[in-house]
């Protein structure tokens, strides 16, 4: 049987929901040290929330030498009701050639990938040119808050050098390989409250109704194109997810309105420029306004180069398939990552069950991802 496949289920039978690693780190630091990394727990957060996070990493004897990242994250999402599951989450099933189960691609296998790789990179390359590194937490599918962001601080306090980086993502679409993710936009929320005076319905002269005020300046925030996009990102979006206001009953004015919103950016906004756009529009319907904001991470983006060059170049030698670069969907934790290292590219098998009930990977994905990643580890010790 692959030994990729042994260790999926390996991972897949511990219920690491966040932020519980349940000995993942364990599992992998044992099969990593025999091959001569240094592993290095950074565990970080108070007792009612300890994040698991391992900074393992195998350096090259040759001077100046580049290092490879492979980054990912042990803990999965809360399985939803079982009663709903075909089988245990936490039980690896296997069905009609996929294999089931809770973190199954995301993203179990492509940390079992990942070890299996640099194990069979191992064997065939005593004298490596490049240092090999992993950057394993339990916080992604959580607060995020002590998990890779804490250990890219530590590495950054200690001068460590990255130099590329894969997070095993799903980002595939139909195959392994179709598709890797090349950036990710970034993304802003706001909070903000629009005061007004309550009152008695029937009174409107004695009060001011903040939804009517806002109504306006709603229209046209909805309006404004607040960039183009580029080659490789789409225009940064502003979406409303709620709006509040109201004492619940149907004859009171509320007093204020409370809007939830988030900007998803590319890289030809920043932060600072769209929270000022943003401001400018209340200002000139002189609303009265209190407005918090939250960044809950920066874009990135990684052009075409040796990382992605070498990647391509794997994807097309194991499958046959030119792959696609994309910039969509959700955060990662790659957007902590590209603060300290200057190459970061995502890739992982098909996304299409992630955070679903009966979450699988098929079987016939794994050792392709495998032999990926080690073909990457080739290109890169030799380019």
């Amino acid at each position: 049987m692959s030994r990729t496949l042994l260790l999926t289920e390996q991972l897949i039978s511990r219920p690491s929901v966040t932020p519980e690693d349940a000995g993942c780190l364990d599992i992998i630091t044992a099969r990593l040290a025999p091959l001569g990394f240094e592993c290095e727990r950074i565990d970080s957060g108070p007792d009612t929330f300890r994040v698991s996070n391992l900074w393992a990493v195998k350096r090259s004897a040759h001077a100046n030498a580049k290092t490879l990242v492979f980054a990912g994250h042990t803990d999965v999402v809360p399985t939803g009701p079982i009663a709903q599951w075909d089988s245990d989450p936490f039980t690896p099933t296997h069905r009609d050639g996929k294999l089931f189960g809770r973190g199954a691609s995301d993203m179990k296998a492509s940390l079992a990938a990942m070890v299996v790789a640099c194990e069979e990179f191992a064997a065939a390359c005593a004298d490596p040119s490049i240092n090999i590194a992993f950057l394993l937490t339990s916080d992604e599918e959580g607060p995020a808050l002590d998990g890779t962001v804490k250990v890219c601080e530590a590495l950054t306090a200690r001068g460590e050098k990255l130099d590329w980086c894969i997070v095993g993502e799903p980002t595939s679409v139909v195959r392994t390989g179709d598709m890797i993710k090349n950036g990710r936009r970034g993304t802003m929320s706001g909070k903000l409250t629009v005061k007004g005076v309550q009152g008695h319905i029937a009174y409107p002269q004695l009060a001011k109704n903040p939804i009517h005020l806002f109504a306006p300046a709603l229209a046209d925030l909805v309006a404004i194109e607040w960039d183009h996009g580029n080659d490789f990102f789409p225009p940064t979006s502003w979406q409303v997810s709620n709006i509040h206001a109201g004492t619940g009953a149907s004859n009171v004015i509320p007093g204020d309105c409370v809007v939830d919103f988030n900007f998803r950016f590319c890289t030809e906004s920043s932060p600072e420029q769209l929270q000022q756009r943003l401001m400018a529009v209340l200002d000139t319907h002189a609303l009265s306004y209190d407005l918090t904001w939250t960044i809950g991470g920066r874009p990135f983006l990684t052009t075409p180069g040796d990382l992605v060059g070498a990647v391509q170049a794997a994807i097309r030698d194991e499958t046959g398939i030119e792959t696609e670069l994309s910039t969509t969907g959700g955060t990662s934790d790659g957007r902590f990552i590209a603060q300290v290292c200057p190459q970061v590219i995502e890739l992982g098998p098909p996304n299409a069950t992630i955070h679903k009930i009966n979450e699988f990977v098929a079987v016939a994905d794994l050792d392709p991802l495998k032999n990926i990643y080690r073909r990457v580890l080739e290109k890169l010790h030799a380019p």
